[in-house]
């Protein structure tokens, strides 16, 4: 039997600051204990995921990025999903969202061989549910951005850690590995609670 991850880790909960011309709104940073914001979005086959039904079977590490074509957001996924299976056996599960649609995500997906999947929030609804959702200033226009950030969301729904801060230089995909490691690996969580009204 399958056995979920328990979350025994820390949150690392990044300060609003300004990003190059863009500035995150402090009041919309989630933090550890929080009720992380249910959603459902489409996949680049058109179907739909739902964090909700997600988090009944697996712990989900929940990644936002700016863009598809990004070179940092190609080292990123590629690396995600080359370790599919490690996080899988963890009881985990790897989700990307950026602001690109379904056929684009298709298209890199398909490219890069990516296994993991990658969700389109091109109205950046969910993004902005998360804190994520920016505006930086572009030849006197403003532009929407993504804060690269990565949440773990644990089966009762509430947020394991939130961080706003990565760097891709650094070896993220390895930290998440040792932190899912570090937890009480093969102890079922028993305590699903109802949150918001979702059982």
């Amino acid at each position: 039997m399958e056995h979920r991850a328990v979350w025994s880790g820390e949150a690392i909960i990044a300060g609003a600051m300004p990003v190059g011309d863009s500035v995150c709104d402090p009041s919309q940073l989630l933090a550890e204990g929080s009720v992380a914001p249910f959603f459902s979005l489409p996949t680049p086959d058109m179907e739909t995921f739902s964090l909700e039904s997600a988090l009944a079977e697996k712990v989900v590490i929940l990644y936002f990025y700016p863009r598809d074509a990004m070179p940092s957001s190609i080292r990123q996924t590629i690396s995600f999903s080359d370790h599919d299976q490690d996080f899988e056996r963890l009881g985990a599960v790897v989700v990307g969202i950026s602001m690109d649609d379904c056929l684009a995500h298709a298209d890199f997906r398909d490219e890069h061989g990516i296994a993991i999947e990658l969700l389109a929030d091109p109205e950046g609804e969910v993004c902005r549910r998360y804190g994520v959702w920016q505006e930086r200033l572009v030849n006197g226009m403003n532009r929407p951005t993504v804060l690269r950030s990565t949440f773990v969301i644990g089966n009762d729904g509430l947020v394991l850690l939130a961080d706003y801060n990565i760097d891709v230089r650094s070896d993220h995909t390895a930290r998440l590995l040792e932190l899912l490691k570090s937890t009480s690996a093969g102890s079922k969580n028993g305590n699903r609670q109802e949150r918001g009204g979702h059982a």
